[in-house]
């Protein structure tokens, strides 16, 4: 197997499972470092933003009016930019709210889950339990594909984007293992499930390994990445952005946009 592929499923995997430490971070501390997780999401959607914009677009739109020609290429990228953009927004229409994993935790929450997972019955607490897994893996998995695409195109972009998804996905295993421990009022199987629901992204790796590897023309190649720039542009302002200002006192959540887009910046210089 080519060693950027395995560094690519490495990254991936690694990304995905940050949702444990996030599920550690809810269960072992005494409250949440609003602070901390606002100037991180923000951060997380300046690497996003920068990079998909500055480096991913451009990539997708080279590779397309080569293969296609100037104008037809152009607008190709375009297409398959803001269809990755309809393709997450989709993946969020279609869950319900109260168990989308996006959805703005805290740590304070799960002692609250705590005193109110007495008084629900067992039936609807394995429905939240189901549907909040599923929720999981159905939001991780396309960040799978993003993050391995980018990584076997371009190591350097890979890991900044398996960086920035890893910090996006700590807040996101907060928001995980609140309502699997509602559902269960289990600390250990909260955090277990919470961690494994990051499986999902280096599942989406791997299926785009088997599946879009074989057929990785420079077509092809141009509109999946055109695509991720859309899905990364779109979770960096859907939820990584309002996330930030959720968690924000001041405007610790902009400043850390700004720091993120100067050090993604910094790297492609030093990496160029």
């Amino acid at each position: 197997m080519d060693g950027n592929v395995l560094l690519a499923l490495g990254l991936t995997l690694f990304a995905g499972l940050a949702t444990g430490l996030g599920a550690l971070i809810a269960f072992f501390t005494p409250r949440t470092n609003k602070k901390f997780l606002s100037v991180a999401l923000g951060f997380s959607a300046g690497v996003m933003i920068y990079v998909s914009l500055v480096e991913i677009f451009v990539k997708a739109k080279d590779a397309l009016t080569t293969s296609l020609g100037e104008t037809e290429g152009y607008w190709m990228t375009v297409i398959g930019f803001f269809g990755g953009m309809v393709f997450i927004a989709l993946i969020d229409r279609f869950i319900p709210k109260k168990n989308n994993p996006h959805e703005v935790k805290t740590v304070e929450d799960v002692h609250e889950a705590e005193l109110n997972s007495k008084v629900i019955d067992e039936q609807k607490l394995m429905k939240m339990g189901v549907f909040t897994a599923l929720a999981i893996a159905i939001h991780n998995f396309p960040e799978g594909i993003a993050t391995f695409m980018s990584a076997i195109q371009d190591p350097s972009i890979g890991v900044a984007i398996a960086i920035a998804v890893a910090i996006h996905n700590i807040p996101e295993g907060i928001a995980v293992a609140v309502p699997i421990y509602f559902a269960t009022g289990n600390r250990k199987k909260s955090f277990k499930l919470s961690f494994l629901s990051g499986l999902a992204e280096p599942i989406g790796a791997v299926v785009a390994y088997l599946i879009l590897m074989p057929f990785l023309t420079d077509t092809m190649f141009g509109i999946i990445f055109a695509a991720v720039a859309g899905i990364m542009v779109f979770i960096s302002l859907d939820e990584l952005l309002p996330a930030a200002k959720k968690y924000d006192e001041t405007h610790l959540s902009i400043y850390g946009l700004v720091a993120g887009m100067a050090v993604m910046a910094l790297s492609l210089l030093l990496l160029a």
